[in-house]
């Protein structure tokens, strides 16, 4: 046989192979999957295009809600999943378009997840899931939600509209993302960002909100009306503000040594406006403050909180270029616009390190405030507010002269030590002693206590007095 003669044969054989794939296909019913999906559409596959809006994989369960609301808003939809192999990381459409070529990919259960929707609060979402339903022009859809698949290398979550119509498509994303806003998990909340051990991927945790009185915060007079007064007087009045033309954004530096209350001062602010969202940046969490405003811009009014920012600062003394964090920092103020009900707190042990940066970039930070060492009369009102009881019938005033220096945290693990000293000697717990106070006192003022002053905040030499032997 000449070569052109085998060749017409192989021809001829593959051609038939072909036909008979042809006809075997066309005798077989399509697939489950690909006759639910192309049944509502009233298409075929080679018809169908996929609109996808992708978000943060944090936003899954506000992403859940703007599904659900869609869907509820067009009769409701049963959820059925897929079966089988591959489909973790293939897209819906190519997941569908898998199962009619391949019997191992079919219907199946939904797959859910877990996550959370407040402090201690969680709510089940859609990680993989597909519905029938309608744009908001009436054509079909099918609606599919897929969660982040972290070892397939997606970290994010999306809602995934297939049809034959694009702009139907994208009228219902653009529609779920609204509702998805309106409904969104994250408003009102105390969250934090940080960082999970896969591949680097930003987290929210939510945190509780505090509640403190103003008679525990212990500040000098007249400082936390300033704070209030810049705080909470301008989102009391944003809308007058606005009405206007004056800006509502606002910077607050909080600054002063370790141990003062500036923390404290914070979370005070934290449970003084109960409904506003407070973002809260520190260690690992700084490199996502570009998120973080952006977040605090979308849910206003909202408190973004950057704590121990001189952990980030370099002014140019330190270095040529500075800090591309912070820079990053105040680029993200200055991306919130004036016009947002957003106020951002930093707080530092060390404002000469941000004052040089500061000042090269004014108008991030309109208000400064020192929370200083306290005074006597300070020290005497941080004793009564953390012994309460612990103290009737105690002078304060010898204690007061022999902790000269001390901030806040000194005396909270004073008093913690001078319970154990009733305790050790047999007291009662209920009611300390002065030689309880004394003895506690003696023990933190030794030499060997040193480092432990410093990192509760004391820096200056206690003066000896009634308390402590000369």
């Amino acid at each position: 046989m000449e070569i052109s003669e085998a060749r017409s044969l192989a021809h001829a054989l593959r051609r038939l192979l072909q036909d008979a794939h042809t006809l075997i296909d066309e005798s077989q019913p399509p697939a489950e999957l690909v006759r639910r999906v192309t049944a509502h559409l009233g298409c075929g596959l080679e018809d169908l295009i996929c609109v996808t809006r992708s978000f943060k994989n944090w936003e899954h369960a506000s992403l859940q809600r703007g599904v659900d609301a869609y869907l509820e808003a067009r009769g409701g939809a049963e959820w059925f999943g897929v079966s089988g192999t591959g489909r973790e990381h293939a897209d819906s459409i190519d997941v569908i378009a898998m199962s009619a070529r391949a019997e191992m990919v079919g219907v199946g259960a939904v797959d859910y997840a877990t996550v959370s929707v407040g402090p201690e609060e969680t709510a089940e979402v859609v990680s993989f899931g597909l519905a029938l339903t309608h744009a908001p022009g009436g054509e079909p859809l099918v609606l599919g939600v897929r969660g982040a698949v972290e070892r397939f290398g997606r970290d994010d979550c999306r809602v995934e509209l297939i049809g034959a119509s694009r702009p139907a498509a994208t009228a219902a994303g653009q529609e779920i993302e609204r509702l998805m806003r309106d409904h969104d998990v994250l408003r009102g909340q105390i969250l934090t960002f940080g960082v999970s051990e896969h591949r680097g991927n930003q987290l929210v945790t939510f945190l509780p909100r505090p509640s403190i009185d103003p008679e525990q915060v212990i500040l000098p007079e007249g400082v936390l009306e300033t704070i209030e007064r810049h705080v909470v007087g301008i989102a009391r009045h944003a809308d007058v503000l606005r009405a206007r033309g004056q800006h509502l954004k606002r910077g607050l530096l909080l600054h002063g040594p370790p141990g003062t209350g500036k923390t404290h001062t914070v979370r005070y602010l934290m449970g003084r406006m109960p409904g506003v969202t407070v973002v809260v940046m520190a260690g690992t969490g700084l490199r996502f403050v570009s998120e973080a405003a952006a977040l605090a811009r979308r849910l206003q009014p909202a408190i973004v909180v950057v704590e121990d920012v001189d952990l980030v600062a370099r002014d140019r003394r330190f270095s040529e270029e500075g800090s591309p964090l912070l820079f990053t920092l105040f680029d993200a103020m200055d991306g919130v616009g004036a016009d947002a009900d957003v106020t951002f707190v930093l707080t530092t042990n060390r404002a000469e390190v941000l004052e040089q940066a500061l000042a090269d970039r004014p108008g991030r930070v309109d208000l400064a405030v020192e929370v200083p060492r306290p005074d006597a009369r300070l020290r005497a009102a941080l004793l009564r507010l953390y012994g309460g009881d612990l103290l009737a019938g105690i002078d304060l005033e010898p204690l007061v002269a022999g902790t000269d220096g001390m901030t806040a945290s000194f005396f909270k693990e004073l008093l913690r030590r001078a319970v154990l000293e009733a305790l050790r000697s047999g007291g009662r717990a209920e009611a300390l002693s002065q030689e309880h106070l004394s003895a506690a006192l003696a023990e933190m003022t030794r030499d060997r206590e040193e480092l432990t002053r410093a990192m509760l905040g004391g820096a200056q030499p206690v003066r000896k007095g009634p308390l402590l032997p000369e």
